[in-house]
């Protein structure tokens, strides 16, 4: 078999590292032993350079119009000017048309819109980056937007959230095409610290504090975070807080969109995925994220992640024991 050709498509305001994130594992990949071997092509609109978001130009291998080789994936970005592209007939007609020459079909980030303009998207499950979910869903009824996950995969087409999520789908591609020891050699050569799966969700619990206003629900966070082995349920959050039950679940729904206790299961879910790279025990984690047994991390990585913590830890590099740490 020839190489296989990743035509990443690009435009001006494309987001550099929706781009970079695929051909830089792609290189990665071929530098430790990939074959047949990957060959990353960045097309543009007449071949004409583009400048991305952070103001860097980036020349062009190829134009769009007078592209015509066999694709093995075809990757729209995404990035600030994902609205004009999606404008332009001509850009969204050659997306179309490349589409049908590639065994795969895949958009980073906002690049979901230009995918779903031309199409390609009409009753599939897609994700682009969440703070553009609602409106890719509202301008496009046809496609079923999920702005959870890190990436979803619908027959051959692939959608991903935001930004660095593009490595993770690249690798998920690279595992598909070369097996896993190959996509996590890759995963470890660029530093990532966890090859998530596709379902893990674009807005993890360490981010979330740093993203609500209300004071009491961010020291709730914190206090949950490192505490996960302790007591946690709405009764004893709320003492903590001062307030009801019922308060409390109204505060947590409007700053995280969750109840306490979907939080706290998540915040332990999530916690013990980061441990999963470490040699502890499956017992040990179950225990230090404060799950009553085996049998309910178990449950609980089925639930969010859709596979057992077993083969959730085959696809993590090895790293550093580290416990949940106060945010």
């Amino acid at each position: 078999m020839g190489e296989r050709v990743f035509l990443v498509v690009g435009y001006h305001s494309a987001e550099l590292l929706d781009i970079a994130c695929v051909t830089s594992a792609l290189q990665f990949a071929n530098r430790i032993g990939a074959e047949p071997r990957y060959r990353a092509v960045l097309a543009t609109p007449g071949k004409d350079d583009i400048t991305c978001d952070s103001g860097l130009r980036l020349a062009a291998d190829a134009g769009l119009e007078r592209f015509n080789e066999t694709i093995d994936t075809l990757v729209v970005s995404g990035g600030l000017g994902h609205e004009d592209a999606a404008a332009s007939p001509l850009l969204v007609g050659h997306v179309r048309r490349l589409a049908t020459l590639a065994r795969r079909v895949a958009s980073v980030c906002t690049g979901a819109t230009v995918l779903a303009e031309a199409g390609l998207l009409t009753r599939r499950r897609a994700t682009t980056h969440w703070r553009y979910a609602e409106r890719l869903a509202r301008r496009y009824p046809e496609v079923q937007v999920d702005p959870g996950p890190v990436y979803v995969r619908d027959g051959n087409v692939a959608t991903s959230g935001g930004v660095t999520s593009a490595l993770d789908l690249t690798l998920s591609f690279i595992e598909e095409d070369h097996g896993p020891a190959l996509a996590r050699a890759v995963a470890m050569g660029t530093v990532a610290y966890l090859q998530r799966p596709g379902e893990q969700a674009q807005l993890s619990i360490f981010l979330i504090p740093g993203i609500t206003d209300d004071l009491m629900v961010r020291r709730l966070t914190e206090h949950i975070v490192s505490r996960l082995d302790q007591t946690l349920t709405t009764a004893t959050l709320a003492r903590l807080a001062g307030v009801s039950e019922r308060h409390l679940s109204r505060l947590f729904l409007a700053a995280v969109g969750e109840t306490p206790a979907q939080y706290v299961r998540r915040v332990r879910t999530e916690s013990a995925a980061q441990l999963l790279s470490t040699p502890l025990p499956l017992t040990a984690v179950a225990r230090r994220c404060g799950f009553g047994s085996t049998e309910s991390l178990r449950q609980a990585f089925l639930d969010r992640y859709g596979m057992p913590p077993s083969r959730y830890r085959r696809n993590a590099p090895a790293g550093v024991e580290v416990g949940p740490k106060p945010i």
